[in-house]
């Protein structure tokens, strides 16, 4: 699987066992207080930005359907509505990310919403065109191969939909290079990728509109798959 083929230093934890870095990283979504200062320390990022991007899942009308890869813990579930009466799949390659989004889900009342499934984001098992909105949110500097993945997530997306996201980019300042190569070390982080090679690959896959903006080290992504011409 795309992400758990990443190595990883002994007593860490590597995403298939979820690490303790996930449980910290979700705590830090979930009390703003405490998490955006911690934000603002360690990446010199707005977590509020993270809460405004995941607000589009909360836009989508009745009758869509969401992916959500890698979903981890659960924490972009904070955009879904109550009630919204929307498919909202919640893919991930390891079964204990599944359960504590499946826990995060109930507590916020949307668990009849939410769709569990193992899911390699490299060999999506979903069919082309089969969501209305793909989120990926601090996800791809994980995956040890970022350009295959966004090649599946723009597959699986129907045209006129959105792919949106965050990620540590490997352009976002040499202050954070210490980070990044720590990271992959403790096999918590794979390759990276520029803002350059994120914008050729959305490109390549058909994925127009693309507004890329910066947080710090995080930069947050949003681009339309384009429409199919008819002759």
């Amino acid at each position: 699987m795309i992400r758990s083929a990443l190595t990883r230093v002994p007593g860490l934890g590597g995403w298939s066992d979820d690490p303790l870095w996930a449980s910290f990283y979700d705590w830090t979504v979930e009390h703003p207080n405490a998490g955006g200062a911690l934000w603002r320390l360690g990446v010199n990022s707005d977590l509020r930005r993270l809460y405004r991007a995941a607000d589009e899942i909360g836009r989508q009308p009745a009758g869509s359907r969401i992916l959500d890869i890698p979903c981890g813990g659960g924490v972009a579930l904070r955009g879904l509505r109550p009630g919204q009466g929307v498919e909202y799949v919640a893919g991930d390659i390891a079964q204990t990310m599944l359960d504590r989004t499946l826990r995060v889900a109930e507590r916020r009342g949307v668990a009849d919403q939410v769709v569990p499934r193992i899911a390699d984001v490299g060999d999506l098992p979903f069919d082309d065109a089969s969501f209305d909105l793909v989120v990926t949110f601090t996800g791809l500097h994980c995956f040890p191969d970022p350009a295959r993945a966004v090649v599946e997530m723009a597959r699986v997306l129907r045209p006129g939909g959105v792919l949106t996201g965050s990620a540590l980019l490997n352009d976002t300042g040499l202050r954070f290079e210490p980070m990044r190569r720590a990271g992959r070390v403790a096999g918590l982080l794979g390759p990276g990728c520029t803002s350059a090679e994120l914008a050729t690959w959305f490109a390549e896959e058909g994925i127009a509109d693309l507004v890329l903006e910066r947080s710090g080290a995080i930069a947050y992504f949003r681009g339309v798959k384009r429409e199919v011409a008819r002759g």
